[in-house]
């Protein structure tokens, strides 16, 4: 059985990397600085007297109903429709002068997605808002954190232009997801290689 699972994990990875659109992950525009640490990537972005940081997790990232639907309409000689991650982000305002951070908590709605032509509408929307002391690792469950659910469409237009003043736009958006589906489909040919050594192991 292992022997039939390490081929077929072989073609597999063979595929994958014929697919594969970003032999290196491409660039997010505006002079952010990536770094990436396994599935978790956090661009960063100094501007006069702020830093701001946007981390996100490809984990979990591609949304469910994608491989769902292909299941039963593909036909058997149909490429596999391209899979798109469109993971939540947050992020995070440093002012230099405060010991605070500001920290907006980003998501993609599923729906929103692929609705292209609409009036400027925004491809991501803030879910959630609050203040944490900067630089430490745990945030408090104690700060008060504002859901933008019950929230008054001024403040929450100004936070959506606080945020596109620092850079965070739909621009942003659109490369992120970009850069999000390629570590993604990176990660995952080399979870398929780690795989089939282990398969292959004795």
């Amino acid at each position: 059985g292992d022997k039939a699972f390490a081929q077929f994990l072989t073609d597999e990875i063979k595929e994958e990397k014929k697919i594969q659109k970003h032999k290196s992950l491409p660039k997010i525009s505006g002079g952010w600085e990536l770094e990436v640490h396994g599935t978790e990537a956090k661009l960063v972005r100094k501007i006069a007297g702020e830093k701001i940081t946007v981390t996100f997790n490809i984990n979990n990232s591609i949304p469910p109903s994608a491989e769902e639907d292909t299941q039963e309409q593909q036909k058997p000689d149909e490429q596999e429709p391209e899979l798109t991650s469109t993971p939540n982000f947050v992020v995070e305002v440093i002012k230099d002068d405060t010991k605070q951070s500001l920290v907006l908590d980003c998501h993609f709605p599923e729906d929103e997605i692929g609705h292209e032509g609409e009036e400027e509408s925004d491809i991501f929307t803030i879910r959630e808002v609050s203040f944490q002391p900067a630089g430490e690792a745990d945030w408090k469950d104690t700060n008060y954190t504002l859901n933008t659910d019950s929230l008054d469409w001024a403040l929450y237009d100004h936070l959506m232009d606080f945020l596109a003043d620092r850079g965070v736009d739909n621009t942003f958006a659109d490369e992120l997801i970009e850069l999000s589906t390629a570590l993604e489909h990176q990660e995952y040919i080399k979870f398929l290689e780690d795989l089939k050594s282990f398969v292959k192991c004795q």
